[in-house]
């Protein structure tokens, strides 16, 4: 599939979750290399640091306040992205958010905003601009699933659903864009990153919050700190997810333990119809 790679110097893309982490190492990374960026976030200041930043070194950004959980709020950073650009040749969805329980004592709030946020987010976004890709014949779509997307661990499982979900969500995009030489995608399953995910709590919606109070979530949660304290830094998943783009692949998977993970998961499956062990367990705090 070499024929099908892209340069993205000169093109139009779009990056959700651009403020901090993963999706604004993303953004400078693409500007660097000569993309125009519109940029979003649900933090205004978060987002205006992101765009001032590529600004500042002679980018091209605006910044577009977008609530990715909410399908209105998507058309309008497209709406935004064409009246600045005229198109929009890649998208990274990437925002999203962790709760953390077990599942028993995860609430409905706790599902709806997950689900909403991480997979609904993304099939918005895919509804909303891969129309507006196919419009220009060259394009890519990059999803952000994780490594919990691949193999499951305890104490997350309304994130592993939706990263799950994200998964095969990118790979019937994949599959589908196949007659379409010059569109393609890929599915990021990063392992653990250095960025501010697990105090994504401070962004929950009023009327999802449960018993109307801000909770910590994985910020109390020790094994989720120890894989922090040794976390790849945002700025190499970004240079991985450019050379995706570049050279058009799909799996993109930051670390060697989720490969692992995941072969040992189909060796299970196939010699025996076991369980593998989880490569991370965030139930023991639960």
């Amino acid at each position: 599939m070499g024929d099908r790679n892209m340069d993205v110097n000169g093109k139009i893309g779009v990056v959700t979750g651009a403020g901090s982490g993963i999706g604004r190492e993303t953004a400078l990374l693409l500007s660097k290399n000569g993309m125009a960026l519109a940029l979003a976030d649900v933090d205004e200041s978060a987002l205006k640091a992101t765009v001032d930043s590529i600004l500042d070194g002679g980018g091209q950004a605006i910044g577009v306040v977008t609530d990715v959980s909410k399908l209105e709020s998507i058309k309008n950073l497209a709406e935004v992205t064409l009246a600045t650009y005229g198109s929009v040749n890649l998208i990274h969805s990437n925002a999203g958010i962790v709760t953390a329980g077990s599942i028993e004592n995860l609430t409905i709030n706790d599902w709806s905003w997950t689900l909403s946020t991480n997979l609904w987010s993304n099939v918005y976004g895919i509804k909303v601009f891969l129309p507006l890709i196919k419009e220009t014949n060259e394009g890519h779509i990059i999803l952000t699933s994780s490594s919990e997307g691949l193999q499951a661990s305890g104490g997350t499982a309304a994130y592993n659903v939706s990263k799950f979900g994200i998964v095969g969500l990118a790979e019937t995009l994949s599959m589908e864009l196949l007659p379409f030489p010059n569109l393609n995608a890929s599915v990021l399953c990063p392992g653990p990153v250095l960025t501010n995910i697990v105090e994504c709590e401070r962004h929950r919606p009023e009327e999802l919050l449960n018993d109307g109070k801000v909770e910590l979530g994985l910020q109390d949660n020790e094994a989720s700190q120890n894989l922090l304290a040794g976390a790849m830094g945002p700025h190499l998943v970004a240079e991985m997810v450019l050379e995706a783009v570049i050279n058009n692949k799909f799996w993109i998977v930051t670390h060697e333990e989720t490969r692992m993970g995941f072969l040992n998961v189909a060796r299970c499956l196939v010699d025996d119809g076991s369980l593998a062990p989880p490569t991370y367990d965030f139930s023991n705090d639960m």
